[in-house]
């Protein structure tokens, strides 16, 4: 029988959902000559992470990030230098907001939901990819699937946050602008939102789950949460 309590704690992707991963463009474009092979970099990072937790084996998500870098690079015959890796970390962990996530976080913090991220990155030191974008207070809790030693969307990622935070089913909602997440979400029972951000959108396939929520702007998406909930 479906879960239909009201949602009390959202579960925010960070990377490109909340951080915008488009300020990564201007390396590709000196690397490779242009912006787009963001584009084929980014989906290669998520299928080896996706492949290796398959395979029952982990590697950091910055480690892999760089290594599918110097992979990209040879087959474009673009040499990757160890300055090229740490100016990538250096700007994956300096990402800025999307201008739509302070309104649409102030007003879900002020209507009274439990809002946490859960990340594919590892956990960093202070100053976190959160406090240099200027949203970290927004949030009660902070989970990277490095404590599971699983990439989402595999169940483990999502029922570590359900155990720690102590609610289950669909009392929590994940909000992505990864379908592939918000599926993952949805196959242990959590609703699912979908952000759509650039070069992210639905998949309208037969057996495919369509998202509770869907919204280009997070404001949108978080009057839709609210709305149901009332």
């Amino acid at each position: 029988m479906p879960d239909h309590a009201p949602v009390t704690t959202i579960v925010f992707d960070v990377n490109e959902t909340l951080l915008d991963i488009t300020t990564l463009e201007p390396l590709f474009a000196r690397l490779f000559g242009s912006g787009e092979m963001l584009r084929e970099w980014f989906p290669e990072l998520i299928l080896y992470s996706q492949t290796l937790t398959l395979s029952d084996r982990y590697v950091p998500f910055g480690d892999l990030a760089a290594g599918v870098l110097r992979m990209v690079g040879r087959n474009k015959q673009v040499t990757i230098t160890d300055d090229d890796v740490a100016e990538l970390k250096g700007l994956i962990g300096s990402m800025p907001a999307y201008p739509d996530v302070k309104p649409a976080l102030k007003a879900l913090r002020d209507a009274g939901f439990t809002l946490v991220t859960l990340t594919n990155s590892a956990p960093s030191h202070s100053p976190t990819p959160l406090e240099k974008a200027g949203i970290s207070e927004f949030f009660d809790r902070s989970f990277s699937v490095a404590e599971t030693g699983k990439f989402k969307p595999h169940p483990a990622t999502y029922e570590l946050v359900a155990q720690e935070m102590g609610v289950t089913g669909a009392s929590l909602c994940m909000v992505a602008c990864h379908l592939w997440d918000t599926i993952g979400a949805q196959s242990v029972g959590w609703k699912g939102a979908f952000i759509g951000r650039p070069n992210n959108s639905i998949l309208d396939a037969p057996g495919v789950p369509k998202p509770d929520f869907c919204a280009t702007d997070l404001t949108d998406l978080a009057d839709q949460i609210r709305a149901a909930g009332s």
